[in-house]
């Protein structure tokens, strides 16, 4: 995810450059502070990395690799998923705490950017060996986790039963402390949040709806008279019956589609679903609660036969996963992996809209040539910050032993990514900047400004 780092420079290029930034910092003083500034935001405080020792059940002993990077805590404690992954580096994990840190920042949230993975596929392991996978990764890294140092969350392959796992061996470790901070997105028994498990896919689709729905109603004429692009785009498409793909359907993936499904707002037609097996495409639009409760009892699987689908009453076609991304539709959701468009395939990407459900499923190559086609992105650091809110209500919830609603939850939610969208989205469509670039300008803003007045630039 290179791209991350060219848009940091650009968005400090372009805040240096504008004197009303930082007014006090002038002339060599201002050049040797925002030099500073890349460095800072460009590399990790500390990168962790161990090999966990592992006992299995036949009495093989295993060393599996797991990182916890933490980028920067300039605005509070350590925030970022732990994910259960076979393709989990160190500079992957590196990069998605930087997007952390710039994510918590946008929709200005006290926390700074962290990020954990186990080098593991997780579906190769009984349930007593990932428990102990878990709680090996709390006592390899017990020192550095806390709730108020660094705090762990969900993320690909695992979720609330995982950190259930990790806040229970860190209640271990430190018996008489606080714990229950320790760890967000555990189960609701265990002091997790109502809500948390669909956090993040309410969160992609309502950033997609608030976009398409109220903002443009609200700013049609404006819009109308505008030259911009990416409102074009919009507009284009507005109050017309919009055709979907969406590549994954986990907890993300799906979750997001029924909202897709269900909006009352937004006439949209789920054409396609996809996940590591299979896709299945229905130009009428596939019957999503049906998917959804066939993959409740079937392993998180999609249907990869005809006969499953006649079992079930799905009408669908069964075609390559791969197929989705190069689909004709209107809107393409990505809610799988990172880089899944690149310089190979975007020149056949026919959507008009692409919404990151994903960290950095598009590479920095695919993301300007799709920009400059006026495809409109919707960018993870923007559309899947819904998990890590939720997360912070979580937390605060924990710490003060009063629980919101399911509704609550929501709701406060949605006013959040309102509140961030109201910031951006004016701007966004008032001048020529894509909108990932936008959403880095306004969390480098922010973030340096807070090291200007922490004394962190001299």
């Amino acid at each position: 995810m290179q791209k991350q780092q060219t848009i940091i420079e650009e968005s400090l290029k372009a805040l240096m450059e504008d004197e009303s930034f930082l007014p006090d910092l002038q002339a060599q003083t201002r050049e040797q502070a925002f030099k500073s500034l890349v460095a800072l935001l460009s590399t990790p405080n500390h990168i962790h990395k161990s090999f966990l020792r592992v006992t299995l059940d036949d009495n093989t002993i295993v060393r599996i690799p797991a990182f916890r990077v933490q980028h920067s805590d300039t605005v509070g404690p350590y925030k970022g998923g732990v994910r259960f992954h076979e393709s989990v580096n160190e500079g992957e994990v590196s990069n998605l705490a930087k997007l952390m840190t710039l994510k918590n920042a946008l929709h200005e949230l006290p926390f700074g950017g962290g990020k954990g993975g186990v080098v593991i596929k997780p579906k190769e392991y009984n349930i007593k060996e990932l428990n102990l996978i878990c709680k090996k990764y709390v006592q390899y890294f017990d020192d550095i986790l806390g709730p108020d140092k660094d705090i762990p969350a969900p993320d690909v392959g695992t979720g609330e039963r995982e950190m259930d796992w990790m806040m229970g061996e860190f209640k271990n470790i430190h018996p008489g402390e606080p714990y229950r901070n320790s760890f967000t997105g555990k189960s609701v028994v265990n002091g997790g949040s109502l809500g948390r498990r669909e956090a993040t896919g309410k969160g992609v689709y309502f950033t997609f709806r608030y976009m398409m729905h109220n903002f443009l109603n609200e700013n049609r004429k404006w819009l109308s008279d505008t030259d911009n692009i990416f409102a074009n785009t919009a507009l284009n498409h507005h109050d017309q019956k919009l055709s979907m793909a969406i590549q994954g359907f986990g907890n993300l993936g799906s979750v997001a589609a029924l909202e897709a499904y269900q909006c009352d707002y937004l006439q949209n037609k789920i054409v396609a679903v996809s996940d590591h097996n299979v896709m299945l495409y229905n130009n009428d639009g596939l019957d999503v609660p049906a998917l959804i409760k066939f993959t409740e009892e079937s392993d998180g699987d999609l249907p990869t036969t005809e006969e499953e689908l006649e079992e079930h009453e799905i009408k669908a076609e069964i075609r390559e996963r791969d197929e989705l991304l190069e689909m004709d539709c209107d809107v393409l959701l990505l809610a799988a992996l990172e880089d899944q468009i690149h310089e190979d395939n975007m020149e056949r990407i026919q959507a008009s809209m692409i919404i990151e459900g994903a960290n950095g499923p598009i590479t920095e190559d695919a993301d300007r040539y799709l920009a400059d086609k006026g495809v409109l992105i919707v960018p993870d650091i923007l559309a899947n910050a819904g998990g890590v809110i939720v997360s912070y209500y979580e937390w605060i919830q924990g710490r003060e032993a009063q629980f919101m609603t399911e509704d609550q939850v929501f709701e406060r939610l949605f006013d959040k990514m309102k509140y961030t969208m109201d910031t951006i989205l004016p701007q966004f469509f008032g001048d020529p900047f894509p909108l990932r670039q936008n959403c880095y300008i306004h969390s480098v803003m922010k973030l340096s400004t807070i090291m200007y007045r922490q004394g962190k630039l001299y």
